[in-house]
């Protein structure tokens, strides 16, 4: 388990606030929120004692669930990204930020998909255009686990490379599909090459990103359609990366 930080320097970390001043004013006057077994909990004061890796949400900036939404909101801005009309699987779903966003964005439905249990947001959980599957590593998932091919797959996995996960999800993708998957340096580059859990050398991110984008295209077959830093950083401060592939 990660060790534990202040709750200023987590939202400051995270890209949620211009600096922990603000940060603290946020808190106090509670704006801020943490994410924990799909439940929306209060950060009380400024220097609670939080993990570094929880999903931290700021009043108005709660378009979606999560603040997931908000990463694929920027394929969505700058690369083109349509969900509208399509089937699609969220790898990876979590509290379901990126499933929020695309039925947002007029997605017909989604797979939500996790290893973990009980953390897709309640609102999720009661919309009929979701089918959460819980308890599910994709990587092992035999290729009926959902009736239909899909049109889109999004992809937002931690503590694995896309290596080990894209070829698994291409198996549910249709001949047309599409892919946006969140590549994040610090779970592709070698050991060693982090401090503290973050890439900071951006030529190490630059080679991790190189080498994701490789991969799709000689092993998958996948094409690449845009690339974009993500807007929010993700725990930590590590800047990640949305790359937008097609068939």
């Amino acid at each position: 388990m990660a060790k534990k930080e202040r709750a200023d320097q987590i939202l400051f970390a995270q890209g949620l606030s211009e600096s922990r001043e603000q940060a603290k004013r946020m808190i106090m006057a509670g704006q801020a929120h943490y994410l924990k077994d799909g439940q929306k909990l209060p950060v009380t004061k400024p220097g609670m004692q939080l993990d570094p890796d929880l999903e931290i949400v700021v009043k108005g900036r709660d378009r979606f669930v999560s603040r997931g939404g908000y990463k694929l909101l920027t394929a969505i801005e700058e690369l083109g990204l349509n969900p509208e009309g399509k089937v699609a699987m969220d790898a990876g779903a979590s509290t379901g930020g990126f499933t929020d966003c695309m039925l947002q964005f007029g997605a017909l439905r989604v797979y939500a998909a996790d290893v973990g249990y009980g953390q897709l947001h309640w609102k999720l959980q009661q919309d009929k255009r979701v089918t959460n599957l819980e308890r599910i590593n994709l990587r092992h998932a035999e290729e009926n686990l959902i009736p239909e091919k899909v049109d889109l797959v999004v992809c937002d996995v931690s503590f694995i490379s896309l290596t080990k996960i894209l070829p698994a999800l291409v198996r549910f993708l249709n001949e047309n599909g599409e892919v946006v998957c969140l590549i994040k340096p610090q779970f592709e580059v070698g050991p060693g090459q982090t401090d503290k859990g973050i890439v900071r050398d951006k030529n190490l991110r630059q080679q991790a990103v190189d080498m994701i984008v490789n991969f799709a295209s000689t092993e998958l077959d996948l094409h690449l359609k845009g690339l974009v830093p993500s807007s929010i950083k993700g725990p930590k401060g590590n800047q990640e990366y949305l790359a937008y592939f097609v068939r």
